[in-house]
């Protein structure tokens, strides 16, 4: 895939579909003569894992990324957007501090309340409607949608580890607190360095350092604390969610403060009432209001949700009593398609229009569903082939004492596979565990925890997260572009985190 997408410069699906053939090649063929393939295997059953990719990659991911740019084409067609872009601008003409606010602050609150792609999605369409390049918007999205990923979708990765390694397969509140803890230290140096990346890219004048550093330690630090207290004594789903809120009113803050004295030219800001802000704001307001009301926060409801209209299948390459399972009414895809729905009635758009919105999303997405279902696809069947965890043992086996340096090395390929910081887990926490057994290494919670410290940085890379921030940038058969701007962040994210996992410890 590098090869297609960086040195011959292919387009992203191709680039795609091309590698999804290659795996299956080695999986069908070098896995059983190399010796490699895990108990189980056979070779018919690698047929299925690439059906269960197709399920994987339909279910939930493709929805949410349909809705997540059918809710910005919604305020296309209303004319919303043109409030929302006001607004923004009547706020500072900062551009800086404006897209800090979009992707660092409103990104990292979608990561914590919905995750699936949607911190990037949204933001970076947003971005263009505010005026900005494409291929800017989807880098900066992406590389703000790091850091809170290990805490996204309510604290799902960091429960999700916490439980792979815990002896009896249900962590303890205290455990899951502890690893959360460790992750949120371990990623201590990004929340601060991350802003003023971004802040960089967007304005990168000598004459603005000063103010790029002040905002980001006044920003990162504000983000910093308060999820590492949400993560000390209140768990794993409220440090991504609260940390945004508190950065978002930590922005405003300093933007009322300072930002329009960082400006030029500043022209006479237009003013709404309050009934104007809430229908520009509608679609995105009904779509915070349904990802919390039916998310881990509001118990009985989502208790109600996940447990009906729940679709369940049992492939056969499965243990017995295992199933893919996709809930209807309890995924993030429906809360977006509510939310924009509605709140494109709210704007004035009819019922008829809206679906004739939500066709046309559906048609200019051919490219993006067939980079997704391959991307997904080849790491289902190289889950099942045993492929990742060949990697991940080669690279534990030759680094030895210094494997603490390259856990986050190993987190980030399993991000970069799979596209997800939760499967990062599932498929080597237990190997964090185990390696530092054997170390004996006095914390293993410390190395457990720099898995997904390392995963949030390969998430920036992820060729899934690239295929969404193209789809949302109308950038289709541009991922090799994104993937070569956002590699050089991705590996100083990574070796940044583990000289943290290694001296830090």
């Amino acid at each position: 895939m590098f090869v297609l997408m960086l040195g011959i410069k292919m387009a992203g699906h191709k680039s795609a579909f091309i590698t999804l053939v290659a795996t299956l090649l080695v999986a069908v063929f070098a896995a059983p003569a190399l010796g490699f393939a895990p108990e189980g295997y056979t070779q018919f059953g690698v047929f299925w894992a690439f059906i269960e990719g197709l399920l994987k990659a339909t279910f939930p991911i493709l929805i949410i990324i349909l809705m997540a740019i059918y809710s910005y084409n919604t305020l296309l067609e209303s004319g919303e957007i043109e409030v929302i872009k006001k607004q923004f601008t009547s706020l500072t003409n900062d551009r800086g501090i404006i897209v800090l606010l979009l992707v660092w602050g409103f990104g990292g609150l979608l990561e914590g309340m919905a995750g699936f792609g949607t911190a990037v999605a949204i933001p970076a369409a947003i971005l263009i409607g505010l005026g900005f390049k494409p291929g800017f918007s989807a880098l900066v999205s992406l590389i703000a949608n790091s850091v809170p990923t290990g805490f996204g979708a309510v604290g799902v990765p960091v429960i999700t580890l916490a439980n792979e390694v815990a002896p009896s397969g249900a962590a303890t509140p205290d455990a899951i607190c502890d690893i959360a803890s460790k992750v949120v230290i371990q990623l201590s140096p990004l929340m601060l360095i991350i802003p003023f990346i971004i802040l960089t890219l967007t304005d990168s004048s000598p004459k603005k350092i000063v103010k790029h550093i002040l905002l980001s330690l006044w920003i990162g630090g504000i983000s910093l604390v308060v999820q590492y207290l949400c993560a000390r004594y209140l768990g794993a789903e409220t440090p991504a969610i609260l940390g945004s809120v508190a950065a978002i009113l930590a922005i405003i803050l300093y933007a009322r403060l300072f930002g329009e004295k960082d400006t030029e030219d500043v022209a006479p800001k237009e003013t709404f009432t309050m009934a104007q802000t809430l229908r520009a704001w509608s679609v995105y307001g009904f779509i915070l209001f349904f990802i919390i009301f039916s998310g881990p926060l509001v118990k009985p409801v989502n208790e109600f949700l996940r447990t009906h209209l729940v679709s369940s299948v049992h492939l056969p390459i499965y243990a017995e009593g295992k199933a893919f399972k996709f809930g209807w009414i309890s995924n993030a895809g429906l809360m977006l398609f509510l939310g924009t729905f509605l709140g494109g009635l709210v704007q004035g758009v009819s019922a008829q229009k809206l679906i004739v919105v939500l066709a046309r999303t559906v048609k200019n997405l051919g490219k993006t569903v067939i980079t997704i279902m391959s991307l997904v696809s080849i790491a289902s069947v190289m889950n099942y082939a045993g492929m990742i965890l060949v990697i991940a043992e080669a690279l534990a086996n030759a680094t030895g004492a210094y494997y603490p340096l390259f856990v986050p090395l190993i987190g980030a390929i399993g991000t970069f596979v799979t596209g997800s910081d939760t499967s990062s887990n599932i498929l080597f926490g237990k190997l964090q565990a185990n390696v530092a057994a054997k170390l004996n290494y006095a914390d293993p919670n410390w190395l457990v925890g720099a898995n997904t410290a390392g995963a949030t940085g390969g998430k920036i890379i992820s060729p899934q997260s690239i295929a969404i921030a193209t789809a949302s940038c109308n950038m289709p058969g541009r991922d090799g572009e994104i993937l070569r701007s956002a590699l050089p962040y991705a590996i100083g994210y990574v070796v940044l985190a583990g000289l943290m996992v290694y001296f830090a410890a």
